[in-house]
């Protein structure tokens, strides 16, 4: 490993006698990695470019020679036409080679007052800010298809769960856009990711800061980022920002895994809720009657992979001296594996969701009978002045009689036991007026679901 083409490519080697061996270039080598950073590299390069130019290390001659060759090489990115070779270490080193075979002595210049370890870090944090844009575009998709659905189902009664068990009934726009408000604080959390991650680390160097008068801030203002590193040590060392990041797509996918199971449940033949579009189902190669609800199956398990890239990341830095070291490349695997699994996951369940058609009856006759609406008949004991723990026990003490009799609770059952409710037993055992009856801003009453509705709207359509 010590040809020219080799040298060419690595940024060091001038202390070393000899080259790096071939397994250890393998292990260090992560261009196959790091390599979609082109954009944000190459932008930084021409932010470093002019930022010597300004500071006299560059004159206008080599100036425009690199911009020009930088150009050229975002071109033959663009065009999926760079050549990397063997030699090529990382993606810093493939386009300073590439660089000096362009425009010759003056792209050796760029170097100057620049580290592996400040560029790195800038592009990795300017990547993740745009990576948590487009993702919360794909929640916002979820969540609209959530707030649709929501819409025509505002006031279907169907049964609220605990513990899996039924428990009191609700309206399904109610129960949908419980899912809906969860993604939302999901896109509030990879939008506060990316409002932290945003800190430009150039300027920094390896990690003691610069003797050169480059100036961080002007930087941070030609790549379009908020504000310059505070201290440079920590600018280098800093992957909390891609921790934050990759902890907001674990619960993201948490909350979608979570979805998924609902769908999965409700398609069952058990359920019999739902029906999910040909489009978003499968069949079995071998039982031509199956049709099964594989993407809300799949969208579940990928929820694994990004709780294990993040604690992949979680367990790189725990001990970790400060600055830079090299364990720090395994950042960018983490980091990019989260992101092309969330765009896979998305856009995939907004379609899902979409297609979902839900069976009314169903809904309906599975909230009604039973004593679901027990709590009704305890709190209007307690409106009448009967203690809470003894209305509890008392329409306990019904419920029980009432199964032990095979029988379900309906107003004759009421009225015999709980006489001060046979006014009002038959409105008490009603599903429809039970949710209407729940007119908290928070709650399941078809009119509360309405000002939540428009709630989520507002907060869809706004700018992000």
């Amino acid at each position: 490993m010590t040809d020219a083409a080799v040298d060419a490519g690595r940024l060091w080697g001038g202390r070393f006698a000899e080259g790096p061996a071939q397994a250890a270039w393998a292990l260090g080598r992560s261009v196959d990695v790091d390599a979609r950073l082109w954009r944000e590299d190459l932008a930084g390069s021409r932010a470093h470019a002019d930022e010597l130019l300004r500071i006299g290390v560059l004159d206008a001659g080599d100036h425009g020679a690199i911009v020009a060759a930088l150009d050229a090489i975002a071109g033959e990115f663009a065009q999926d036409r760079f050549a990397f070779l063997p030699g090529d270490e990382d993606l810093h080193g493939a386009v300073e080679r590439r660089l000096v075979e362009r425009c010759g002595e003056a792209g050796g210049r760029l170097r100057a007052g620049r580290s592996r370890n400040d560029q790195i870090a800038s592009d990795l944090r300017r990547y993740v800010v745009a990576a948590a844009g487009r993702l919360v575009n794909g929640v916002r998709e979820v969540q609209t298809a959530l707030a649709d659905q929501a819409e025509t189902a505002l006031d279907w009664i169907a049964p609220g769960y605990t513990h899996l068990q039924r428990a009191q009934p609700v309206t399904l726009g109610h129960h949908l856009l419980a899912h809906a408000w969860a993604l939302d604080r999901d896109a509030g959390r990879l939008a506060d990711a990316a409002a932290r991650a945003d800190v430009e680390p150039l300027g920094c160097g390896a990690l003691a800061g610069l003797t050169l008068p480059l100036d961080p801030a002007r930087y941070a203002a030609a790549l379009g980022v908020s504000r310059p590193a505070e201290n440079s040590m920590d600018a280098v060392a800093d992957r909390d920002f891609a921790v934050e990041f990759l902890a907001a797509c674990a619960l993201l996918g948490v909350h979608l895994s979570r979805l998924g199971e609902e769908i999965v449940l409700w398609s069952t033949e058990e359920f019999g809720w739902a029906r999910v579009g040909d489009a978003y189902s499968t069949g079995s190669s071998i039982m031509p009657q199956k049709r099964n609800p594989d993407v809300a199956e799949l969208v579940r398990g990928k929820s694994g992979r990004l709780i294990g890239d993040l604690v992949a990341l979680l367990v790189t830095l725990k001990g970790l001296p400060l600055t830079y070291d090299r364990d720090l490349q395994e950042d960018k695997a983490a980091v990019f594996d989260a992101v092309d699994t969330l765009e896979l996951v998305l856009p995939a369940t907004a379609g899902t969701v979409a297609s979902l058609t839900f069976d009314r009856e169903r809904l309906r006759g599975a909230a009604a009978g039973g004593a679901a609406l027990a709590t009704d008949l305890a709190e209007v004991l307690v409106v009448r002045g009967v203690a809470f723990r003894t209305a509890h026990e008392r329409v306990g003490a019904l419920v029980r009689a009432v199964e032990e009799r095979g029988a379900d609770l309906d107003a004759a059952a009421v009225a015999a036991a709980l006489p001060e409710l046979a006014d009002r037993a038959a409105d008490l055992l009603d599903p429809d007026a039970a949710v209407a009856r729940r007119t908290s801003p928070s709650g399941t009453a078809p009119s509360s679901v309405r000002t939540q509705l428009a709630t989520l709207r507002t907060r869809l359509t706004a700018p992000a």
